[in-house]
């Protein structure tokens, strides 16, 4: 199995058109990567950040270079994305 390793937007909206539940899953999912910075706060990966769509819609953007440091990481979104049929867009890099 070859896939392209790319970075991509995880959008909130199943591929029939349903919003995605729990309303804060983003924020869940990004605070599976998130760690905790010398000032003793939890940050968010810089390689798996939340952000939304102009209509509102949450989403999850996925750098590529996640890959190169957790190849299981860079998986394990990707796989998330897909059991649960969410909408999926790559993006640039000077996107993120």
């Amino acid at each position: 199995m070859n896939q392209k390793i790319e970075s991509f937007v995880i959008i909130g909206v199943t591929r029939e058109g349903k919003t995605f539940r729990p309303s804060d899953w983003a924020d869940r999912l990004c605070g599976i990567m998130s760690a905790f910075g010398a000032d003793h706060r939890m940050q968010y990966s810089p390689y798996v950040r939340p952000g939304c769509t102009l209509k509102g819609q949450k989403t999850v953007m996925v750098d590529a270079r996640l890959y190169d440091i957790e190849p299981l990481a860079y998986k394990f979104m990707v796989n998330f994305a897909n059991d649960n049929e969410l909408q999926m867009e790559p993006i640039s890099s000077d996107q993120l």
